[in-house]
C-alpha cells in the first residue's frame, strides 16, 4: 500500500541506504528493473529478498515499533517493488492515476457503527445502501429514506445500476465527475505496466495465500528459508475467540504469565482487535510452558481452553508481512480497473490438470481458520477487486456457490461473528438480480442452499424425520439463520422473463425447499396434559423463530410461483403431493359416523384434547397460499389437469389446520393449562403479527377452501366434531360440572368466531377481488377504531413484506388524519369519520383485549352522536368464483340448527348454557346471512338467487307444537333483561329481515320492485330520521342544562377563591404551576403606596401573617422568629449555566479557593433551587432519619440518592433535594418621613463614607490589641477629623438585633454548611470563614439565574415566577440576611472591608481585585448583607434602624452602580460606531462629558471620540441585567411592592420603572454629577488600575456587557448532518480507524469519544470516561450530551448518576427514534430543544435524572462513570 507517511518514500529510501543491507538491496532491485526479458525469474528473487529481510523487520513482536517497521517495509520491499511495477517513481505514477478519474462504483466498505442510507423509493431491496458521502451527493436525500447503523462488512452500492430503480450514481461517481471525459479512464495502463503486473501479482498472491494457510509452527517453506543457522526464537501466540470474556482472558494471562494488570489489558485489547497477539517471547520450551499454563488457567467445566500456539519468530514475521502485502494490494486495486482484472484472473486461475481449488477459493475455504485481522484484510481485498468488476463478481459468485456447503458448515462450527466470516459476502452477490438469476439457472443455488440447510441440522431430526429442537443450541441456530437469509436474498427480486431452464431450476429448488417444510410439518407434536402439571416446559422458541425466519421466504416462493401460470400449477401439484404424503399417517383407524339434522358425516376418530397435535403446518399453509394465487390468476380452472379430483381429498387438507384452530380454542378454554407457558407462548405467536400471515391467516384460508369445496352441512359437522361440540348441539343434557360447562361455552364462542371468519373474512387477494392496498387500509381502519395511534405503533401492528415495507404510507392518508404532537408525546393518526362504517366488530386480527376495547370505543362514539349502539358488519366484498360456495354454509341446515339452539337457550334463560358473547356472534352471523341475501337480491332476479337465508331462518325448527323460528326467537330476545346491550342490534336485524322480505315479495315486478324497495327503504329511513332528530333534540337540551350547571359551579368557585384569598396565596404546594402569587397582590388596590425600595422614600413592606402547612404532619403554623423552624426542601448544586468562558479550567476541589469575589465571566456558581414544599424542621429530621435507617436495612438495594451527602427525595413531589432552607419571616420596617427628611439634611454620601471609614478604622484598632498594626491605610484625611467618632454611625438610628429561636438558628447553620460543602466540594466545617461568603454568593447567583431565565422566556420580572421559584427565592434572600447572626461579626467585618476595597480604592486592602475582575451584583449582595456587622458592639447586639438601613442600602447600591457603569463604559463602549445620525439628548451629552473624564484619568487610553449616544446606548443595555437582579434582590429583602410596569414586558417602561424602584435617575450619568466631589477621586483610582489600562490598550480582554445569554449549541435541522459530523470524527487519542461512539456536548459543542478505553482519564485516582470527565469541567459535574449514533440525549450528574432522555429530533410522524431503529429521516423540533434548554437553565437536570432513575430502575446496571 503506498500510503503517504509523514515523510516521502524517497526520504525513507535515503535513510535506509545508510544501512549496508539496504544499500545492497536497492542495488539488487535496480538491476532487476533492467531485466525485462523472459530470463528474469521474478518469483525466486522476490522470495529470496523476503526471506532475507522480513524476519529482520518484524523481529521485535512483543514490543513492536510500528512506525519504524513501516519505514523499513516501505524502503526495503515496497518501494523497489513499486518502482519495478510502475517503471517510474511510485508517488508520481499513483498521483497521475488518482487524478485521471474515479471508478463508477463507490465500493466503500462499511465499518461497524457507520451510518448507511437506503432509499425506500428507489432501492431494489433494503440491502441496497449508500455511504454518507454518496447519499449527500445523490438525488435520494430528497426521497423517503432510511438510516441505519452498519454492523460492518457491507459496501456502498453507489454506481450499481441493478441496485437502484433511479439515481444509481451520485454526483461524485458520475462519468466525468472528476474532470475526465471518459468513463473509467483512470484504468488505462500501458502494456509494459500490465506485463509487469502479470509477473508481480502471481508471486505476491501466492506468497500471501501460502503464508495465510501455512500450518507448520516451526518451519517455513523451503524457498523462504535462507542458509543461515536457525535461531531458537519463538512466540507464544494467543488467539481471539467469542467464548471467553474480556475479564477472563485478563485473569488467565495474569495467572499464567505473572504479568501486571495493565500489561494483561493491553494484550487482551490487541487480541480482541487483531485476533491474535504474541504474549511471550523466548525459547521453544519456555513458550510451550506458557501455552500450557494459559490453557490450564482458562479452562473450566463450562468452557474450553483458550486457543494458543507456539510459532517460530520467522513464521510469525512472514505471516504478518503477508497481511501487509494484502493491504498493499488492496490499495493498489483502487487505482485501476486493469490492476483489478489482472488480480482477479490470477486469483481465479486453476492449475492445469489439478483438482486443487484456485487461490481465492483456497482463501475462502481457509477463512474460518484465519484470525480476525487476516480475515479483515482478505474481505477488503475481495471488495476492492472482485466486487468492483461485474464480470469477475459473477465468476467469484460461481466459486462461492461451488463451495457454499463447505463454507457454511465451517461458519456454523466457527465461533466468530458473522461479519467476520466470508459467508457474509453472500448478500453482495445474491441480491444482484441478474447474478441471482444466473446462479439459479447455472449453479442451481436454491437447491444448494436448501440442501445445506438440511445438512447442517441433522441432529435435530427425530425418528419420523421431523425437526425437534429440544435442547437446541441458540448460537448454532443463529448461525443457521444465515443460510435462511441467503435464501431470502436470492428470492428478493422476482424475474420478469421466464425461460424453460429457469423454470426447471426454480421448480427443482422449490421441491428441495418442500423437503425442509416436510420436516417441519407436524413437528414438535404436543399432547394434552391431564392430572399432573407438566414438570419442565419444553423448548418452543427455536421452532417459532425458524417459522418467523421462513415467513417472508414462504411468501416469496408463492409470489415467484404466481409469476408464471405453468410454474404455479406444477408447484401446486408438488406441494399437494407433499401434504398428502404427510397426511397419510394415522389413517389406519376405522371411520365413525356422526348424525345431526338429517345429515351424516363419516370421519376417522380424532380428538385434539386426547391425541397429539402440532401448531407447525408450513406445507398445508403453503398450499393454501398457492390455492389463493390460483384463484387470483384464474388458473384454478386448469387445476384438474395437474391434480385429479380423486387425489384432491379436501377433507384431508382441511383436517390439520382445523385441528390447530381447535387447539387455540381449547387453550382459550383453559383445557391445556397443565401444559405450562410454552403452549400459551406458541399460541400467542401463532396469532401475532410476526407469524400470522403464514400460520393463522393461512389456516382460515384453508377452512375457506374446505367450505368452498365440501358440502356445507358436512363441513359444519366436521367442525362440530373437531371442536368436540357434537353433544352440545344434540338434545343431550350436558353435565352439571361448572368447569365443563364453562369450557363448553368458550368452545362454542370460539367455534362461532371461526365460522364468522370463514364466511366474513374476504379481504385476501384471490379470496375476493381486493388489492393489497384494500387489505392494508382495512387493517389500519380496525387499528384506529381501537384508539388513535402513532405511526410506529401502526407499523408494528402490520406485517412486513420481503422489503421490510408495510405499505402503510400509500394508504394512511386515505383513511386517517395526522394530529401533530405537542412539546412532549408523539403525533397520532385519527380515523376519518367516513371510514367508521367499515368497522367490523369481529375483525379476525383483533386480540380479545382489542376486540372489547374497539367495541367499547365505537359504542361510546355512537352514543355521543345520539345514535343507536348497533354495530352490524359492513357489507363484505363478493367472493371470487373459486370461493363463491363458502356462503352456502350460512343457510345450510346445520348452521340454522346451531343458531336456533343458541338463541333458544338464551330465550329460555338457561343461564349456564349461553353467554352474551355467544349471542353477539349469532347475531353477527344472522347479519352476514341477511346482508348476503340482500346483496344477491339487489343484483339478480329472485329466481336466479339460490341463497335462501330468509326462508331458512323463518322456517320452523321442527314439526313440534312448540317449535319456533329464528325470527320469533329474536322477538323474544328483545325482552331478555341480560341482553339489554344487544337490543339495538336485534332491532337492526329485524329491520333487515323486513327489508329482505320486501325485496323477495316485490322482486317479481322488476321496475316496480326496485321502486317499492327503495320506497320501503326510504320509509325505514324516514322513521329512523325522526328518531335521530328526537334524540338530537334531547341531547342538545341536556348539553345546555350541563353548561348552565357548570357556569353556576364556576361562579361559586371564583367567589370562594375571592373570599379565601389568603389561603390560596399561602399554600406553597403547587411546584409546577406558573401562577406565582406575589405578596403585593394581597394589598388593597385602593391604597396608593409609593413603590420605591431604596432611600428615605422607601415604601412600606407588605405586612401579612404567613401561615404554612407542613406536608408531613399536615399541621398549620404561623412563621415567627420565636417559633420552631419551618423549612423548604431544597437542592444546592454547582452550575455553569451563566458562564461566559467554557474553556476556563474549573478547580475540582475548593480547599484553597477564596469565593468572596465572583469573576465577571461567572465561570461557576452555586445555585439553590426549591420545589416549594414546606415541612417542620423536626418533621423533616424524623423523615430523613427514617430514610437513613431504611437504607441501612437494605444495603443490597442500590439507591437513587446519596444519603451520606444529605440527599433525599421530597416526600410530596419526589424531587431530589440535598438540604432545607429555613423560612425566616420578613421583618417589616416602616420609615417615619419626618425623621427621614431630618437625616437627609445631614447624611450626604460624603459624610456617610467618612462615618464608615472611621468606624472601620476604629474596629481595626480594637482588633489589633497592641500588636503590630496591619490596618488599611486611608488616603482620606477625614479619618483624623475630631468631629467624627467611632460611635457616630450609631447616631442615625439603631435597634436590637432579631432574636431567632434555637430551632431556626440550627437550620440556618445546617443550610449554610450545605452551601459551603456543595459549592466548594469540601468536607463540612461549621466554623469555616468562607461560609458567609458562600451564602451571599449563592443568593446572588440564584437571583442572576432567575433573571436570566425570565429574560430568555420573555416574561415580566415580577408576577411570572413559578410558585416554587417565588417561595424558594424569598426564603433564600431572608436566610442570607439572617445567616450573618450565626457567624462572628469580626469575620463578617473583614469580608465587608475586602468587598468595600473594590468600591473604595483608598482602602489599600491586600489582594483586592480590579474593577474589571469582579461581578458587581455579587459585590452588591455581599456589602448589603454584611453591612449591619458595622453596628456590632461588645456589650450590645445592635443592628441599624429602618432609616439607617434605608440610607445604607441607597448609598451602597449607588456606589456599586457607579462602579458598574464605569465597568461597562471601559469594557463595552469601545467599538467603532455604526452610521447613525447624531443624538444630542441630555443622556448623550452627559455620557460625552463622562467619557472626557475617563479619557483624562486613563491618560488618553480611553478614546473620547466615541459618540455620547453610543456610550449611553451601551450603558443602558449593559446595566439592565444588573438593575433587574437588584430589583429582585431588594424586593425579596425588603418586601416593597414593585411598580406596575415591572409586572409586564416593556423595554422602555421597564427601564424607567427600575430606576424609580431603585431610586436612580433615568439619566444614570446624573448620579456621577450628583456625587461628583465624592466620586471623582474614586473614578480616578478605578481608571488608573493597571488591569483597566491593560484592557484599554488591548493587551487583555474584558467581559462585555450585557453578558451573552447562554443557550444550548445550535443543532442542524437535518439529523443526517449530525451523522455526517460523527462519521468524520476521529478520536484524538486513538490511531486506529475503528468506529467510535461519538457524543456531542450540548453545552459547548465538543465532540467526544464515549465508552472507549482510549479516552478514559484518571481524575483524583478514579478512572472516568470522556463524558464524565468533560462534564466536571464544562458543567461542574452536570451535563447534557447527544449520543449521535443512538439519537438519544444523555443527562449526567457527578460520576454515578445519569439517564437517557428523548432527543429533540422527530420524524415526519412526530416521533423520536432512539437507536435509529425505524431509520426515518429526522428533523429538529425547536419546541423540544427549547424544553431541553429550559431543563438546563432551570437547573432541573438533577431532578430529571432522579425521576427517571426512580421509574426506570433498569438503568442501575449502566456504568455512568465510564461514559
Amino acid at each position: 500500500m503506498t500510503s503517504k507517511p509523514s515523510q516521502s518514500t524517497g526520504c525513507m529510501v535515503q535513510d535506509y541506504l545508510n544501512d549496508s543491507a539496504g544499500a545492497s538491496l536497492i542495488l539488487e532491485w535496480t538491476v532487476m528493473t533492467r531485466w525485462c526479458d523472459e530470463r528474469f525469474n521474478f518469483q525466486a528473487t522476490f522470495l529470496q529478498c523476503l526471506a532475507k529481510h522480513v524476519p529482520n523487520i518484524y523481529s521485535a513482536e512483543m514490543d513492536p515499533l510500528l512506525e519504524k517497521q513501516e519505514e523499513m517495509v516501505q524502503a526495503a520491499i515496497l518501494y523497489p517493488l513499486e518502482c519495478y511495477l510502475f517503471g517510474e517513481d511510485p508517488d508520481i505514477f499513483l498521483e497521475k492515476l488518482q487524478q485521471s478519474g474515479t471508478p463508477q462504483l463507490c465500493g466503500k466498505v462499511f465499518k461497524g457503527g457507520e451510518t448507511t442510507y437506503s432509499c425506500r423509493d428507489c432501492a431494489v431491496d433494503p440491502t441496497c445502501v449508500l455511504c454518507m458521502d454518496c447519499f449527500q451527493n445523490s438525488i435520494h436525500k430528497n426521497h423517503r429514506y432510511k438510516m441505519r447503523s452498519s454492523t460492518g462488512g457491507g459496501f456502498c452500492d453507489c454506481g450499481d445500476t441493478e441496485a437502484w430503480k433511479a439515481g444509481p450514481l451520485c454526483t461524485k461517481h458520475e462519468p466525468g465527475a472528476s474532470g475526465s471525459a471518459k468513463e473509467n479512464s483512470e484504468c488505462q495502463l500501458n502494456e509494459e505496466i500490465m506485463e509487469h503486473s502479470r509477473r508481480v501479482f502471481p508471486s505476491v498472491i501466492k506468497y500471501i495465500v501460502d503464508m495465510l494457510i501455512w500450518e507448520e509452527e516451526k518451519e517455513l517453506p523451503p524457498e523462504l528459508t535462507i542458509s543461515r543457522e536457525k535461531v531458537d526464537s519463538y512466540y507464544c501466540v494467543l488467539f481471539n475467540d467469542e467464548h471467553h470474556s474480556y475479564d477472563h482472558v485478563i485473569y488467565s494471562l495474569q495467572r499464567a504469565l505473572g504479568c501486571e494488570l495493565g500489561e494483561a489489558q493491553l494484550h487482551t485489547t490487541a487480541i480482541d482487535k487483531e485476533g491474535r497477539r504474541a504474549v511471550k517471547a523466548g525459547h521453544y520450551a519456555s513458550c510451550q510452558e506458557a501455552k500450557e499454563e494459559i490453557k490450564r488457567h482458562s479452562e473450566n467445566v463450562s468452557q474450553r481452553p483458550l486457543h494458543v500456539e507456539v510459532l517460530h519468530a520467522d513464521v510469525m514475521a512472514h505471516q504478518k508481512f503477508a497481511l501487509r502485502l494484502g493491504s498493499w494490494l488492496n490499495k493498489l486495486m483502487s487505482y485501476s480497473s486493469d490492476f483489478r482484472q489482472i488480480f482477479c484472473q490470477i486469483c481465479l486461475k486453476e492449475e492445469a490438470g489439478s483438482e486443487k481449488p484456485c487461490f481465492i477459493s483456497k482463501l475462502m475455504l481457509w477463512d474460518a481458520k484465519l484470525h480476525k485481522g487476516a480475515r479483515k484484510v482478505l474481505h477488503e481485498l475481495i471488495f476492492s477487486s472482485f466486487f468492483m468488476e461485474m464480470e469477475y463478481k459473477k465468476l467469484f459468485a460461481v466459486e462461492f456457490v461451488k463451495y457454499y456447503k463447505a463454507l457454511q458448515k465451517e461458519y456454523i462450527s466457527d465461533d466468530h461473528d458473522r461479519v467476520l466470516s466470508v459467508t457474509a459476502l453472500s448478500v453482495q452477490m445474491f441480491t444482484v438480480p441478474t447474478l441471482a438469476r444466473h446462479l439459479i439457472e447455472e449453479q442451481n443455488v436454491i437447491t444448494t442452499i436448501t440442501e445445506t440447510l438440511l445438512e447442517v441440522l441433522p441432529e435435530y431430526l427425530d425418528k419420523n424425520d421431523k425437526f425437534n429442537f429440544q435442547g437446541y443450541s441458540q448460537d448454532k441456530l443463529n448461525r443457521v439463520y444465515a443460510v435462511i437469509y441467503d435464501l431470502r436474498y436470492v428470492l428478493v427480486s422476482k424475474p420478469t422473463l421466464w425461460t424453460d431452464h429457469l423454470r426447471e431450476r426454480f421448480l427443482e429448488g422449490f421441491v428441495s425447499f418442500l423437503r425442509i417444510l416436510t420436516c417441519m410439518q407436524g413437528m414438535e407434536e404436543i399432547k394434552r396434559q391431564i392430572g399432573q402439571h407438566i414438570e419442565v416446559d419444553p423448548d418452543w422458541e427455536a421452532a417459532i423463530a425458524i417459522q418467523m425466519q421462513l415467513k417472508n421466504i414462504l411468501l416469496m416462493f408463492q409470489e415467484w410461483c404466481a409469476c408464471d401460470e405453468e410454474l404455479l400449477l406444477k408447484a401446486y401439484s408438488e406441494c399437494h403431493k407433499a401434504v398428502m404424503r404427510c397426511s397419510t399417517n394415522g389413517r389406519s383407524r376405522e371411520k365413525t359416523v356422526f348424525h345431526l339434522c338429517g345429515h351424516t358425516l363419516e370421519s376417522r376418530p380424532y380428538r385434539v384434547s386426547a391425541d397429539p397435535v402440532s401448531i407447525h403446518l408450513p406445507l398445508s399453509r403453503t398450499l393454501a397460499g398457492l390455492h389463493v394465487r390460483l384463484s387470483k390468476t384464474g388458473t384454478i380452472s386448469r387445476l384438474h389437469e395437474f391434480v385429479s379430483p380423486e387425489e384432491f381429498q379436501v377433507e384431508l387438507l382441511v383436517e390439520y389446520p382445523l385441528r390447530c384452530l381447535v387447539l387455540v380454542a381449547q387453550v382459550a378454554a383453559e383445557m391445556w393449562r397443565r401444559n405450562g407457558l410454552s403452549l400459551i407462548s406458541q399460541v400467542f405467536y401463532y396469532q401475532d403479527v410476526k407469524c400470522r400471515e403464514e400460520m393463522y391467516d393461512k389456516d382460515i384460508i384453508m377452512l375457506q377452501i374446505g367450505a368452498s369445496l365440501m358440502d356445507p352441512n358436512q363441513f359444519l359437522l366436521l367442525i362440530l366434531q373437531r371442536y368436540e361440540l357434537a353433544d352440545a348441539f344434540k338434545k343431550i343434557k350436558p353435565t352439571k360440572d361448572q368447569d365443563l360447562i364453562k369450557q363448553c361455552n368458550v368452545l362454542i364462542e370460539e367455534m362461532l368466531q371461526i365460522l364468522i371468519y370463514v364466511v366474513g373474512e374476504r379481504y385476501v387477494p384471490g379470496v375476493s377481488n381486493v388489492t393489497k392496498e384494500d387489505v392494508i387500509m382495512r387493517e389500519i381502519i380496525h387499528l384506529l377504531c381501537i384508539e388513535p395511534m402513532a405511526h410506529s405503533a401502526i407499523t408494528k401492528s402490520l406485517p412486513e413484506n420481503e422489503n421490510n415495507e408495510t405499505g402503510l404510507e400509500n394508504v394512511i392518508d386515505k383513511v386517517a388524519t395526522f394530529k401533530k404532537p405537542g412539546v412532549s408525546g408523539h403525533g397520532v393518526y385519527e380515523l376519518k369519520d367516513e371510514c367508521l362504517k367499515e368497522f367490523n366488530m369481529f375483525f379476525y386480527h383483533y386480540t380479545k383485549t382489542q376486540h372489547s376495547k374497539a367495541e367499547h370505543t365505537q359504542k361510546k362514539r355512537r352514543k355521543q352522536e345520539n345514535r343507536d349502539e348497533a354495530l352490524p358488519p359492513p357489507l363484505p366484498p363478493d367472493f371470487s368464483p373459486a370461493f363463491s360456495n363458502v356462503v352456502r354454509i350460512l343457510n345450510c341446515d346445520v348452521m340454522m340448527h346451531i343458531l336456533r339452539t343458541v338463541l333458544q337457550r338464551a330465550v329460555e334463560l338457561e343461564t349456564h348454557l349461553w353467554t352474551e358473547a355467544m349471542i353477539q356472534m349469532v347475531l353477527h352471523l344472522l347479519s352476514l346471512g341477511l346482508l348476503e341475501e340482500k346483496q344477491q337480491l339487489q343484483k339478480c332476479p329472485e329466481e336466479e338467487v339460490t341463497f335462501d337465508f330468509y326462508h331458512k331462518a323463518t322456517r320452523m325448527g321442527s314439526s313440534a307444537l312448540n317449535a319456533v323460528n329464528v325470527l320469533m326467537l329474536l322477538e323474544k330476545l328483545k325482552r331478555v333483561p341480560q341482553l339489554e346491550a344487544q337490543k339495538d342490534t336485534v332491532n337492526w336485524i329485524l329491520q333487515m329481515f323486513d327489508t329482505v322480505k320486501r325485496l323477495r315479495e316485490k322482486s317479481s315486478l322488476t321496475t316496480v320492485a326496485a321502486t317499492s324497495g327503495s320506497e320501503a327503504t326510504k320509509g325505514d329511513e324516514s322513521t329512523q330520521d325522526k328518531e335521530k332528530a328526537e334524540r338530537k333534540r334531547k341531547a342538545e337540551a341536556a348539553r345546555l342544562h350541563r353548561q348552565k350547571i357548570m357556569a353556576q359551579m364556576s361562579a361559586l368557585q371564583r367567589n370562594f377563591i375571592e373570599t379565601h384569598k389568603l389561603l390560596y396565596e399561602n399554600t406553597l404546594e403547587a411546584p409546577g404551576k406558573e401562577d406565582a402569587i406575589m405578596e403585593e397582590e394581597s394589598m388593597s388596590s385602593a391604597i396608593d403606596y409609593s413603590k420605591i425600595a431604596l432611600g428615605p422614600k422607601r415604601g412600606p413592606p407588605v405586612a401579612e401573617k404567613e401561615v404554612l402547612t407542613c406536608i408531613l404532619c399536615q399541621e398549620e403554623q404561623e412563621v415567627k422568629l420565636e417559633s420552631a423552624a419551618m423549612v423548604l426542601s431544597a437542592c444546592v448544586q454547582k452550575s455553569t449555566a451563566l458562564t461566559q468562558n467554557r474553556s476556563r479550567i474549573l478547580e475540582l476541589s475548593g480547599d484553597t479557593l477564596d469565593p468572596l469575589f465572583m469573576r465577571p465571566d461567572l465561570p461557576c456558581g452555586t445555585h439553590t433551587g426549591s420545589c416549594g414544599h414546606v415541612m417542620h424542621a423536626a418533621c423533616w429530621q424524623k423523615y430523613f432519619e427514617a430514610m437513613q435507617l431504611n437504607f441501612r436495612q437494605r444495603l443490597h438495594v442500590e439507591q437513587i440518592f446519596d444519603l451520606e451527602n444529605g440527599e433525599y427525595l421530597c416526600p410530596l413531589c419526589k424531587s431530589l433535594c440535598n438540604t432545607v432552607i429555613p423560612i425566616v419571616p420578613l421583618q417589616a420596617q416602616k420609615i417615619n418621613s419626618e425623621d427621614a427628611e431630618a437625616v437627609a439634611q445631614i447624611l450626604s454620601l460624603a459624610r456617610w463614607l467618612e462615618i464608615i471609614i472611621v468606624r472601620i478604622s476604629g474596629y481595626s484598632v480594637k482588633n489589633a490589641k497592641g500588636e503590630k498594626q496591619n490596618l488599611p491605610a486611608f488616603a482620606n484625611k477625614g479619618v483624623e477629623n475630631s468631629a467624627l467618632e467611632f460611635h457616630s454611625i450609631l447616631s442615625f438610628g439603631v435597634q436590637s438585633s432579631a432574636k431567632y429561636s434555637s430551632s431556626i438558628k440550627e437550620m440556618l447553620i445546617l443550610f449554610a454548611t450545605t452551601i459551603y460543602r456543595v459549592g466548594l466540594k469540601v468536607a463540612p466545617n461549621e466554623a469555616d470563614y468562607r461560609i458567609p461568603m458562600m451564602t451571599w454568593s449563592t443568593c446572588a447567583f440564584t437571583i442572576q439565574c432567575i433573571e436570566n431565565l425570565l429574560e430568555t422566556e420573555g416574561k415580566p420580572l415580577f408576577g411570572s415566577l413559578q410558585n416554587r421559584q417565588h417561595s424558594g427565592l424569598k426564603a433564600l434572600v431572608q436566610f442570607a440576611a439572617a445567616q450573618r447572626t450565626t457567624s462572628p461579626q469580626v469575620l463578617i467585618q473583614k469580608h465587608l472591608i475586602r468587598l468595600l476595597g473594590v468600591l473604595l480604592p483608598n482602602f489599600k486592602v491586600e489582594d483586592t481585585p480590579s474593577l474589571l475582575e469582579v461581578d458587581m451584583f455579587h459585590v452588591l449582595v455581599g456589602v448589603v448583607l454584611s453591612f449591619p456587622s458595622l453596628y456590632w458592639e461588645d456589650a450590645v447586639d445592635l443592628q441599624p434602624s429602618s432609616i439607617s438601613s434605608a440610607y445604607n442600602h441607597l448609598y451602597l447600591f449607588h456606589l456599586t452602580t457607579l462602579a458598574h457603569i464605569t465597568q461597562i463604559v471601559v469594557s463595552s463602549a469601545t467599538e467603532s460606531p455604526t452610521a447613525r445620525s447624531s443624538d444630542n439628548s441630555e443622556e448623550a451629552r452627559s455620557a460625552q462629558s463622562f467619557c472626557r473624564e475617563v479619557c483624562q484619568y486613563t491618560s488618553g487610553c480611553f478614546s473620547q471620540d466615541i459618540p455620547g449616544w453610543l456610550v449611553w446606548d451601551c450603558v443602558k443595555k449593559g446595566i439592565m441585567p444588573y438593575l433587574r437582579c437588584a430589583a429582585l434582590f431588594f424586593h425579596y429583602l425588603l418586601g416593597v411592592s414593585p411598580p406596575e410596569e415591572l409586572l409586564q414586558v416593556s423595554e422602555e417602561g421597564q427601564f424607567k420603572a427600575l430606576c424609580s424602584y431603585l431610586s436612580l435617575p433615568t439619566n444614570l450619568f446624573l448620579l456621577f454629577q450628583e456625587y461628583w466631589d465624592t466620586v471623582n477621586p474614586l473614578l480616578q483610582r478605578w481608571c488608573a488600575d493597571p488591569v483597566v489600562l491593560s484592557c484599554l490598550k488591548g493587551k487583555s480582554i474584558a467581559i462585555r456587557y450585557p453578558r451573552k445569554r447562554n443557550s444550548l449549541i445550535e443543532l442542524p435541522e437535518d439529523y443526517s448532518c449530525l451523522l455526517n459530523q460523527a462519521s468524520q470524527f476521529r478520536c484524538p487519542r486513538s490511531s486506529d480507524d475503528e468506529q467510535k461512539h461519538p457524543v456531542l456536548c450540548l453545552f459547548c459543542g465538543a465532540m467526544l469519544c464515549s465508552q472507549n478505553t482510549c479516552c478514559q482519564e484518571l481524575v483524583n485516582g478514579e478512572e472516568l470516561g470522556a463524558c464524565t470527565s468533560h462534564a466536571l469541567q464544562c458543567g461542574a459535574g452536570v451535563c447534557m450530551f447527544l449520543k449521535i449514533r443512538k439519537c438519544k440525549v444523555v443527562l449526567i450528574e457527578g460520576k454515578t448518576r445519569g439517564c437517557f432522555y428523548p432527543a429533540p429530533y422527530l420524524d415526519e410522524y412526530g416521533e423520536t427514534d432512539p437507536g435509529l431503529k425505524r431509520g426515518n429521516p429526522l428533523h429538529l423540533c425547536r419546541e423540544r430543544y427549547r424544553k431541553l434548554h429550559l431543563l438546563w437553565q432551570q437547573h432541573c437536570i438533577i431532578e430529571e435524572i432522579a425521576r427517571s432513575q426512580e421509574t426506570n430502575q433498569t438503568f442501575f446496571g449502566f456504568n455512568w462513570q465510564l461514559l
